[in-house]
């Protein structure tokens, strides 16, 4: 079963969840896992990947976007709400809604800020996970 993690930055945390995506997509990468980063529109996506090449100064996250690089290159890879391809170790969402693929995955990760639409469907996922029965952990980031 899928182990869902909530990673909740706090009012006045750094950042918000596209710069905690990297930095738990950094985290898992250099753990040895393969990440896919679901995002909710195309302009999403292209922002998740200008921000993993700037992401921090002295470190290089390799990624790309699915469908486009090669998997076997790219341990972190960006996509739509819609397709995963082959991917099933951790999933990093931040699409509003919860994605249809996301139980084939290891992990799942939740990356919510204070931004009111955002918050508000995160809640509304973690209602749905624990009624479901899925193992949930929640990380409360400053």
């Amino acid at each position: 079963m899928t182990k869902i993690d909530f990673y909740i930055l706090q009012p006045g945390g750094r950042g918000n969840r596209y710069t905690l995506a990297a930095r738990l997509a950094e985290k898992a990468w250099s753990a040895g896992h393969r990440v896919l980063i679901a995002t909710e529109s195309e302009e999403d996506l292209r922002h998740m990947d200008r921000l993993l090449w700037v992401h921090r100064d002295q470190s290089f996250i390799p990624h790309g976007i699915l469908g486009k690089a090669d998997p076997s290159l790219n341990p972190v890879l960006l996509a739509g709400a819609n397709d995963a391809g082959e991917e099933h170790d951790v999933l990093i969402n931040l699409c509003l809604a919860t994605p249809e693929y996301f139980s084939r995955f290891e992990r799942m990760v939740e990356c919510v800020d204070q931004e009111k639409q955002p918050l508000e469907a995160s809640r509304e996922r973690y209602r749905f996970y624990r009624e479901c029965g899925y193992p949930l952990n929640i990380h409360q980031i400053t």
